[in-house]
């Protein structure tokens, strides 16, 4: 009977080892990852949904990611190559950058993201603060370099602002701060923004941006800090920027004439200029507002720039200067924008209040001379016209 109970004994043990061997060698060769199989067929799953958002058409590219697939190849191109993208095992070159443009175009949040690129929310945002590093690389690049408007000028709008560089103003950008920060950021119609000086060419490429101060800042204590920063806008001898009534009429910096009419819907209606000044304001307002369809154009193509952001004010003031680096590169290709006809739907006009406080640079007799020199001939060639 002792020898039964110990042979069945023996026996139990031994299957007992035999079942926890065949657990472990299973266990064994099981991958402690996916297989390459499963990668393989996930890749080329969102391999697919890329080229369904932007390959398929230069239409769903546009509405996607505000460029045609043209100019978004030449962009993954510029970021591999001077910009120093790079693509990682997971990640190919044109869908980081896809994604980048797409939230900048649409302003969605991270969890919508994911779910569109089947992406992870930490891959979203590290990928966003790469690709975003990247195109910053690009400023020496993509920035208008300034020129100014010749003598034999046949633009009509710029023909008598010989010497002339451009345009310049301020535009607020809602933004995200802590709320002990509020109030500096707080302008004067109650909302939070930064305050973002920019600077245009006649062609409606940004020459500098300067974004970052607070939006109770007044536009013009935003152009001293500007002006006299070691690398901040430089504006050679003999040459100007126009700028509006909240800016002091001095060196380098053309102003119109204060309490005459000045936005273009005045003359819109029908009402000629009756004096020098009038005229001088009609045809400056008419230049100067590139700066405003600049500013009109990019807020219409990048959402990001339309409502307060979710990221850091840091952060913020990047993608800011970002978005107008990729305006250039899209204004530059000579193609015909698409956002020119939306905008004309749009109310451009300047938001200058008269009672707004202006912070002098330094006014001279000679600047305020010349620009009464401008007036008078002007409004002599009006009259001679008539």
């Amino acid at each position: 009977m002792v020898g039964l109970m110990a042979g069945c004994l023996a026996l139990l043990l031994a299957m007992r080892s035999m079942v926890v061997a065949m657990i472990v060698a299973v266990g064994a060769g099981r991958p402690r990852h996916l297989p390459d199989r499963t990668f393989r067929l996930d890749f080329h799953t969102k391999r697919a949904n890329l080229r369904a958002m932007i390959y398929s058409s230069d239409t769903t590219c546009l509405n996607q990611i505000r460029m045609y697939r043209a100019m978004f190849d030449k962009l993954c191109h510029m970021l591999d190559t001077i910009g120093g993208l790079r693509a990682t095992r997971h990640m190919l070159v044109d869908e980081q950058v896809a994604m980048f443009l797409h939230i900048l175009a649409h302003h969605v949040k991270n969890r919508v993201i994911q779910f569109e690129f089947g992406r992870s929310g930490e891959t979203i945002s590290r990928y966003f603060k790469l690709v975003l590093n990247a195109t910053i690389r690009l400023q020496s690049l993509l920035l208008k370099k300034p020129e100014a408007i010749p003598e034999d000028s046949n633009d009509h709008r710029w023909n008598w602002f010989k010497g002339c560089l451009g345009a310049l103003d301020g535009t607020h950008i809602r933004v995200q701060v802590p709320a002990a920060h509020k109030g500096r950021y707080r302008n004067r119609k109650g909302d939070i923004t930064t305050n973002v000086l920019g600077v245009c060419s006649p062609d409606g490429q940004f020459i500098f941006v300067f974004p970052g101060w607070e939006g109770s800042a007044a536009d013009g204590r935003v152009l001293r800090d500007a002006t006299t920063r070691p690398h901040g806008l430089q504006v050679p001898l003999g040459n100007y920027y126009l700028v509006d009534a909240g800016y002091s009429n001095c060196q380098g910096f053309l102003a119109p004439y204060r309490g005459q009419r000045y936005h273009l819907n005045d003359w819109r209606q029908g009402h000629q200029p009756q004096t020098a000044h009038e005229c001088f304001n009609m045809r400056h307002s008419a230049a100067r507002n590139v700066i405003e369809r600049c500013f009109g154009i990019l807020k219409l193509r990048w959402a990001i720039l339309r409502s307060p952001s979710f990221y850091p004010v840091r952060l913020q003031n990047r993608y800011i200067v970002a978005c107008c680096l990729l305006h250039n590169l899209i204004r530059r290709e000579g193609v015909q924008d698409p956002l020119d006809e939306q905008l004309e739907s749009f109310d451009i006009e300047p938001a200058t209040d008269e009672n707004m406080p202006i912070v002098p640079l330094e006014t001279t007799d000679v600047w305020t001379n010349y620009r009464e020199q401008i007036a008078n001939e002007m409004f002599a060639d009006f009259v001679a016209q008539r």
